[in-house]
Formats: C-alpha cells, sequence, structure tokens
C-alpha cells in the first residue's frame, strides 16, 4: 500500500513538471519569437503556428503506420482518450470543484463537447482495433 501511494506521488511529480517545463518552453519561444521580430508576430499567432505544424506532423505520422503497429498505438490512443474524459467530466461539473459557486456555463459546454468527442474516439478505437485483429484470425 505504501507503494502504491509513493508511485502516485512520483508520478504525480513527474507529471506536474513536465507540465510546467513544456509551459515554460511555450512561453520563452513565444516570448522569443515576439522579441526577435520586435513586436511584429504576437505569441499567441507563434503558439498557434505550432499547434497547426503539429497536426500536419501527427496527420502524416498516423497515415504512416504499419498495420502491425497499429492495434498498440490505438490501444494508446484509447487510453489518452480516457483521461480527456475524466477531465470532461471533470469541467461539467465544475461546480462541484467551487463549493458556493456555479461554474461558467462555458467551460460545462466545452466539457460536455469534449466528453461526447472523448467518447467517440474510445468507441471508435476499440472498433477499428477489432477490425485489425480480425484480419489475423484464421479463416475457416
Amino acid at each position: 500500500m505504501a507503494n502504491e501511494a509513493a508511485t502516485k506521488t512520483f508520478i504525480d511529480a513527474v507529471t506536474q513538471a513536465a507540465t510546467q517545463y513544456a509551459d515554460q518552453i511555450g512561453a520563452a519561444a513565444g516570448g522569443a519569437a515576439h522579441a526577435a521580430s520586435g513586436g511584429a508576430i504576437d505569441p499567441f499567432v507563434f503558439r498557434l503556428a505550432i499547434f497547426v505544424m503539429a497536426i500536419f506532423v501527427g496527420y502524416y505520422v498516423v497515415w504512416s503506420v504499419t498495420p502491425a503497429l497499429h492495434t498498440p498505438l490505438m490501444s494508446v490512443t484509447n487510453a489518452i482518450s480516457s483521461v480527456i474524459v475524466v477531465g470532461a467530466l471533470l469541467a461539467v461539473g465544475v461546480d462541484a470543484s467551487t463549493p458556493g459557486e456555479d461554474g461558467p456555463l462555458w467551460a460545462k459546454i466545452f466539457g460536455f463537447i469534449a466528453l461526447i468527442l472523448a467518447c467517440v474516439n474510445i468507441f471508435g478505437g476499440f472498433l477499428v482495433t477489432e477490425r485489425m485483429l480480425s484480419m489475423y484470425k484464421k479463416k475457416g
């Protein structure tokens, strides 16, 4: 029991440190682009450009995956989507995190949309994984 608590604490600390590090890198990169261009590039535009490039890189990486690696990749995607479901449930029930104050309506709406999209992603992932696994079963 003590090992489980220590492991959870360690994972939480590493996750928090990684998140802070990524935020610092993003802020530093946006600030550097803003300063290097003499204020011509807004940090938001720089971050948006990185997001758009990540979409294209992700698209080409996913479509170049061989069929043998598809099932493990879908399993990881389903695991990530399950974390999104937990976050979306927290956003939908935002009033539970702030006692005495009802959360903003937009947080609940976006949380609900995220919940629906993540559930569709998980369900579709299981369907695709089942179809991929059925390709390897013997017929007859």
